[in-house]
C-alpha cells in the first residue's frame, strides 16, 4: 500500500485523511493494476508517475510499465503530462513547502492496442518516457530512478 496510507500517529493519520479527501487512493506496488482498472471502468481519473518516483536529479528515467498495463488492459488513454518547478517547490528531504511557480503541460492522449505480451508493454512503457523527456526538454536515461545513489 502507498506510504502516504501507512504512516502511524498523528501525522500517519493527518496524511491518510488529506489523501483521502483528495479523491486518493492507496496503490499496491507489488502489481496493484486491479484498483486502477476498477477506477477507470468506474469512469474516473487515474493519475501516476511511470517512473515510480520523483526524479531527485531532473532528468526523466525509465518508466514502470503499470501506466501502459493498465492503458492497455482498459483502452484508457494516456495523456502525457510534464510538471516543471516542483523539484524547487517541494525538494526531496525538506519539511516545507517553497512557493515557486509550478508549470503545469498538458500534452494530447495517445492510444494504445491492447498487448498480447510483456515486451510489448515494455517497448510502448519505453518509447512514452522517451517522449516526456523531449516534451520535457529533459535528458532521458535508460535506467530506473531508484537504482541508482545521487552523484553530487
Amino acid at each position: 500500500m502507498g506510504k502516504y496510507f501507512a504512516g502511524t500517529g498523528l501525522r500517519g493519520r493527518f496524511k491518510r485523511w488529506f489523501f483521502t479527501a483528495a479523491g486518493q487512493v492507496p496503490v499496491d506496488r507489488t502489481g496493484g493494476d486491479a484498483a486502477a482498472v476498477g477506477i477507470l471502468e468506474r469512469g474516473g481519473v487515474w493519475a501516476i508517475h511511470p517512473e515510480g518516483t520523483r526524479s531527485r536529479d531532473g532528468r526523466v528515467y525509465r518508466g514502470r510499465t503499470g501506466a501502459l498495463r493498465v492503458a492497455m488492459a482498459t483502452g484508457a488513454p494516456v495523456v502525457p503530462v510534464v510538471l516543471d518547478g516542483s523539484d524547487r517547490m517541494n525538494p526531496r528531504g525538506r519539511k516545507l513547502l517553497r512557493f515557486t511557480k509550478v508549470r503545469i503541460t498538458v500534452h494530447p492522449a495517445r492510444h494504445y492496442s491492447a498487448a498480447g505480451h510483456h515486451a510489448q508493454v515494455r517497448v510502448a512503457t519505453d518509447l512514452l518516457m522517451r517522449e516526456i523527456a523531449a516534451l520535457s526538454g529533459r535528458p532521458y536515461v535508460d535506467r530506473y530512478a531508484a537504482s541508482f545513489a545521487v552523484e553530487s
